[in-house]
C-alpha cells in the first residue's frame, strides 16, 4: 500500500519514483473529470462477455484478463476525452490503477508449472504480469504515460486510494493528464479469496482527470470533480465498545479535508464487507449511509464513483477494507451536460 498520509511530504523524503512527492513547489489546482470509459459484464457471473481480438487487435491474448479490460477502458474514455491527452507532454501524464486480482490467475498458473517442474512451460509474455504493478504499467507503455506509473492493491479500498493518490501527485505538481480507476477478474475457484472477499469482479472502469483550466482552454467539457481521502481504522480499535466513537472522528476527519463540515443527510454510499471496521463506519454514520455490499476486489467503489458522475446530485462513496483502510469519496457531477453512450458508466462492453 501506498503512503497515502495527507499531510504535506518534504520534499527530500521523496525520488522520482514516488508520485506523491513534488519535484518542486506547485498550487493547488482544480482537477475535473473530463472522460469515463468502461469495460464491464452485461451481468455478474456473465461467461464469454468480452472479446479480446475484437476489442483490442492482435498482439494481447497472452495479457491478463484485468489489463485487457483496461485497455479496452482507456480507449473508450480517451475516445470521449476531447483531445487532452494529445496535448499533452508525454512526461506530464500519469497513471495510477488499483487491483487486487488482477493477477492471480497469473499467478496461480506460474505456481503451478513452477512447483510442477515445468517452469519452462510458462508463456514470456504473460510471466511479467506475476507483478500486478504490470496492468498500470502495461497501460504507461501504450499511451506513452511518463509522469508516473502507480499500482494500488489493498483490498477492497485499492481503486479509490489509486484515484486519491493520483489526484494528490497532479495537485503537487507532478503530472498534468491523470488516467485513474481499477481493473480485476475473478481469481481462480480454489483461491482463498472468494471465501473472504465474497463476489468476484470482472472488468475495468478509467477515469480521465484533467485540470479545469487546460480544459477550458480547448473548449473541452467537464464531467464533474472527484476529491477523496483515505485513513486507517484499525480492526480491533473498530471492535472495541468506542469503535463507532473512533470511527466518527476519523471520518469527520476526512470529511472536513473534503470541505464537508458534517456527514450529508443523503447521497451516501457505503460500500460494506461485514468486517467490524465496515460495521462501525456504519455505526457512525447514523442511518444516513446506504450499504452496499462489497464484491472481491476493489472495482466497485469506482464504479460507484462512475455511476456518481451521471447522477443529479453529489454523492460520497465511503469503503472500507476488513484490514483497517477506509477511503472516501466526494463525487459532485457536473450539472446540464449528459454523458453519451460511450461515457455511460453503467454501459457493458
Amino acid at each position: 500500500m501506498t503512503d497515502l498520509h495527507d499531510a504535506t511530504p518534504r520534499a527530500s523524503a521523496g525520488t522520482t519514483a514516488d508520485p506523491a512527492v513534488p519535484t518542486s513547489a506547485a498550487p493547488a489546482r482544480d482537477l475535473v473529470v473530463t472522460a469515463i470509459g468502461t469495460t464491464l459484464p452485461p451481468a455478474p457471473g456473465a461467461d464469454g462477455w468480452f472479446d479480446q481480438r475484437a476489442e483490442l487487435g492482435r498482439g494481447y491474448k497472452k495479457l491478463p484478463a484485468a489489463c485487457q479490460y483496461l485497455l479496452s477502458a482507456t480507449r473508450r474514455a480517451l475516445a470521449a476525452a476531447g483531445g487532452g491527452l494529445e496535448t499533452t507532454p508525454e512526461e506530464r501524464r500519469a497513471v495510477a490503477i488499483g487491483s487486487n486480482h488482477g493477477a492471480a490467475r497469473i499467478h496461480t498458473e506460474v505456481d503451478a508449472a513452477t512447483t510442477g517442474g515445468e517452469a519452462h512451460l510458462i508463456s514470456p509474455a504473460a510471466a511479467p504480469y506475476f507483478s500486478p504493478n504490470l496492468i498500470a504499467g502495461r497501460l504507461a507503455i501504450e499511451h506513452a504515460l511518463k509522469g508516473f506509473s502507480l499500482g494500488v492493491h489493498t483490498p477492497g479500498t485499492g481503486g479509490l486510494e489509486a484515484v486519491h493518490a493520483g489526484l494528490r501527485a497532479l495537485r503537487f505538481g507532478r503530472a498534468d493528464w491523470l488516467l485513474a480507476g481499477a481493473a480485476e477478474e475473478p481469481p481462480p475457484a480454489d483461491d482463498k479469496a472468494l471465501a473472504l472477499d465474497g463476489t468476484p469482479e470482472d472488468g475495468a472502469v478509467a477515469l480521465v482527470f484533467e485540470p479545469a483550466s487546460a480544459v477550458a482552454a480547448r473548449g473541452g467539457r467537464s464531467l464533474g470533480t472527484v476529491t477523496a481521502r483515505v485513513f486507517c481504522l484499525p480492526p480491533a480499535a473498530a471492535a472495541a465498545g468506542d469503535g463507532p466513537e473512533h470511527a466518527r472522528r476519523l471520518l469527520a476527519a476526512a470529511l472536513a479535508g473534503l470541505g464537508l463540515p458534517r456527514l450529508p443527510a443523503d447521497g451516501v454510499r457505503l460500500i460494506t464487507d461485514g468486517s467490524p471496521v465496515a460495521d462501525a463506519l456504519a455505526r457512525a454514520c447514523e442511518g444516513r449511509a446506504e450499504p452496499v455490499a462489497a464484491g472481491a476486489g476493489c472495482l466497485g467503489p469506482v464504479r460507484q464513483v462512475a455511476d456518481a458522475l451521471g447522477a443529479a446530485e453529489p454523492r460520497l462513496i465511503i469503503t472500507a477494507g476488513r484490514a483497517g483502510t477506509v477511503a472516501v469519496a466526494r463525487v459532485s457531477p457536473a450539472p446540464h451536460i449528459p454523458l453519451s453512450p460511450m461515457d455511460s458508466p453503467t454501459e457493458g462492453s
